[in-house]
This record gives structure tokens, sequence and C-alpha cells, in this order.
């Protein structure tokens, strides 16, 4: 009896302990709560970031403190809170805001973000023109409605007038290369190219087989065609649309270069993988890490570390629907690999319209692409080249002139796919688009997915 009452007096204490530990825990949470909120209302100066998430089983609140330690690597002064604490008024104040978004259910906020989705997000609130953001959606794809939550609150941001720092980043059940792309993008706002990864990739080992210039006397950068001869393990498998990651190395003088991002411009079928790079030089003439070592340093038969992350946004549709693929420079090289699917499928109403700087030197894949028009693959091509006038003209400006053609497309059921630039084109393009059709209708396209962008 003695032993039975011993054993129940310990059950009893643990209880208690675990209770006063739990309600610690909770007036922990409480204290940072209070001092993220102070936090949010003092001034966070210029390169200060929010980062905001929306959590249901703590995954979000994790990723939000990987981001944020990221961040802080590079130099920038960051914030971090649960969407829940916050409101517009807080957003509005917010030069720079990140939000990590998980989806509970089909297409439900998490429960402590339900408040602000409920209050902030249906309510008249007060214009974000001010506000630059990204959004990293976490969900499932088994659910019909994946990242639904995630992919609700860019719309509404969108509407509010915040503009996106980079297009809105989908993981589908933790998958690590979309985590690799935040990860990049975080690089690239830090202005730190060699941030640590958050979870050690996993390459294949790929050889240079082949590479082309395809501008020669071009005032721009030189442009090449780079072919990749797969491992000999064999290919993956990848869509038009898909990304290869170049895996970091190490250079002559033993410091790690990180890893670098290109749109795939062939297919599987083609039994190599090929990209488009243009090399690049910073301001004291040095080679660019990534391009330098693509484009000259790297010799045909050396090994290439590259793995291939899906990049579902940008695949083709399913079905014939036709296709406006817009985009400039190395952009062409995901509307390649679509054009390429979209032939091999049979599906001919395509309209493509690519701009570079002269037509005499930048005619990139001219021969293939006047190939694709006669036999009908490309219903439609409009090169514009920006130098070979005295006004500079640029794809945009293509678009509005041939605004009755872009309307009378999506008006057939047109899917309208950018590739290229992020500073400069994609914004002038999304510019154009908004005027042609009305901010209303390209929401509607983006909500659909007719409207998808591979920019950089």
């Amino acid at each position: 009896m003695t032993s039975r009452w011993i054993a129940a007096a310990c059950v009893v204490l643990a209880w208690l302990l675990l209770c006063g530990w739990a309600w610690r825990r909770a007036r922990q949470r409480q204290a940072q709560a209070a001092r993220a909120l102070r936090q949010l209302d003092a001034p966070a100066g210029d390169d200060g970031v929010l980062v905001a998430y929306a959590s249901q089983t703590g995954y979000a609140e994790a990723l939000a403190a990987q981001t944020a330690a990221s961040l802080r690597a590079g130099g920038l002064a960051v914030r971090v809170a649960a969407l829940g604490q916050l409101d517009s008024a807080h957003l509005a104040a917010s030069g720079r805001i990140l939000f990590i978004a998980s989806t509970y259910g089909e297409g439900d906020p998490p429960d402590a973000a339900a408040p602000f989705a409920g209050r902030a997000m249906r309510a008249v609130a007060p214009a974000l023109t001010a506000v630059r953001y990204a959004v990293l959606a976490l969900g499932d794809s088994q659910y019909a409605h994946f990242c639904g939550f995630g992919r609700r609150l860019d719309e509404w941001l969108r509407r509010q007038g915040a503009v996106p720092l980079f297009d809105r980043v989908e993981v589908d059940n933790g998958d690590p290369a979309a985590l690799r792309h935040w990860q990049h993008h975080l690089g690239l706002l830090a202005g730190r190219a060699d941030l640590p990864d958050w979870e050690a990739p996993a390459y294949g080992s790929w050889r240079l087989a082949a590479r082309e210039r395809l501008n020669p006397g071009s005032e721009g950068g030189p442009c090449y065609l780079l072919t990749l001869a797969p491992p000999e393990t064999g290919a993956p498998v990848w869509l038009a649309g898909d990304i290869a990651e170049i895996g970091p190395r190490l250079a002559r003088d033993g410091a790690l270069q990180p890893h670098r991002e290109y749109s795939i411009a062939s297919l599987p079928a083609d039994g190599v993988l090929q990209l488009l790079v243009r090399q690049m030089r910073k301001p004291d003439g040095t080679l660019g890490v990534g391009s330098g070592w693509l484009t000259h340093i790297a010799q045909p038969g050396d090994s290439i570390a590259l793995r291939i992350r899906g990049n579902r946004n940008f695949h083709a549709p399913v079905d014939g629907r036709p296709m406006i693929l817009i985009g400039n420079g190395t952009g062409l090289a995901g509307l390649r690999a679509l054009i390429k699917a979209r032939s091999a499928a049979g599906h001919g109403r395509n309209w493509l319209v690519f701009g570079e700087r002269h037509a005499a030197h930048d005619n990139f894949c001219g021969d293939e692409i006047a190939a694709w028009r006669r036999d009908g693959t490309l219903a439609r091509v409009d090169s514009v080249y920006s130098r070979d006038q005295p006004e500079r003209r640029y794809v945009q400006h293509c678009l509005r002139e041939q605004a009755a053609d872009v309307r009378a497309w999506v008006d057939e059921g047109a899917a309208i796919y950018v590739c290229g630039s992020l500073q400069g084109m994609a914004g002038g393009v999304d510019a154009a688009l908004r005027d042609i059709l009305g901010p209303e209708r390209l929401q509607a396209l983006q909500h659909d997915g007719r409207y998808r962008r591979d920019v950089y």
C-alpha cells in the first residue's frame, strides 16, 4: 500500500511540475509576443524587415526563425511576429515584409491567423503601396486548395497595392528544393550569396558537353547556350518550366562559391540539359561567380554539380489553350522549353514576344524560332530590339501597341507566361497588362493560373 501511495505522489508531483513548466512556457511566449509588438511599433529603419508567420503545427514558425537568422547574417535588422498579432496598420508601417503562411485543411488559415484573415483581410484596409513583400506558402498538394491561404494572402496584398519583392514560393510537404529557392531569394535580399544552407542538397554530377556563344559582336554581355550531359546513373525527369540549380564549388583561392539557379531550356527527350547563361562581370571587371564558372572557367568535359528543382508554377497548361509567351534576354530559356513542350504535344496556338538589344547580334535561337514559325508551333512572333531605333523600345511597348490582340487572345482562353529579368521587364510587362486588361481581370487570370511568371 505504501509503495502505491509513493507512486501516486510521484505521478501528482510530475503532473504539477509539467503544469508549472507549461505555465512558465506560456508566460515566456506572452512576454515574447509583447516584446515583438513593442518592436513593431518602433521605427524599423530603412533596412528593416518584418518576418510574419502563420503556423498551425509550428513548422512555419520554425521557418520564420531560420529566415530571420539568414537575413541577420546578411546584416539586416529583422523583427519576427505571428500574423495573428498584426493588423493592417502594422503592415502599412513596415517597409519590407516576408510572410510565411501555412494552409490548414482545405485552404483555411491556421487557427492563430484566423482573426487576421477574418478582420484585416475582409475590412477596408489602409493602402499598402509603400510595402514590398514576399510570400512563402506552405501546403500539401494532396488537398484540392493547395497553398490556399498563402495564395489568398498574396492576392490580398496585391489588391492593397503592395509590390512583390519576388514571386510567391510554394512548398509542397516541406519540399527542400522549394525551400532552397526561398533561401536563394533571401541571399539576394541580404546581399549575401554565401548564406549557410538550411539543409545540405544532393547534387548529381553532370558533364559540360558543349558551349556555344549566341551573340558574337553584341554590345551586351556574352550569352552562351550550354549543353550538359546527364550523370552516368541517368538523367532525372523534369518538365518545361523547371529550374537547374548549379551547386557550390571551391574556387582557386579556396573560397566556397555559392549555388546559382537557371531556367532549363530543354526537355528530357533532348537527351541533354541546356541552359542560356549570360556572362556577368562585377564593377571591377572580374567575372561573376556563377556565370564566370559556366561560361569561361569550366571546360568541355568538366563535371558540373547540378540538381533539378521542380517549378510547378511555370509548367505548361495541360490542355491546348493558346499561350502568350513574353520574355527578354536569357529569359528565352524557360520559354524555349515551354515551346518545345507545346510542339511535342501538338499545341500550336502560341505567340512569342521576345526582346533583346540588336537584331544583328542578339537574335538568340533565331533559326529554331523561324522553324517553329514555319511549322505552325508559333502562330505569331514579335521580336523587339531595344536599340535598333533612336528611342528605347521594349516588350511592354509591343504589348501596348498590340493591346487589341492581347485582349482577343485572352478572350479565347490564352495563358500568359513571362520569363526574364525582374527589374525593368517583368514590372513593365505587368503594368502594361494591367492597363490592357484591367487590374481585376489580370488578378483573376493569376488566380486561375493563366498568368504565370519565372523572373529573377
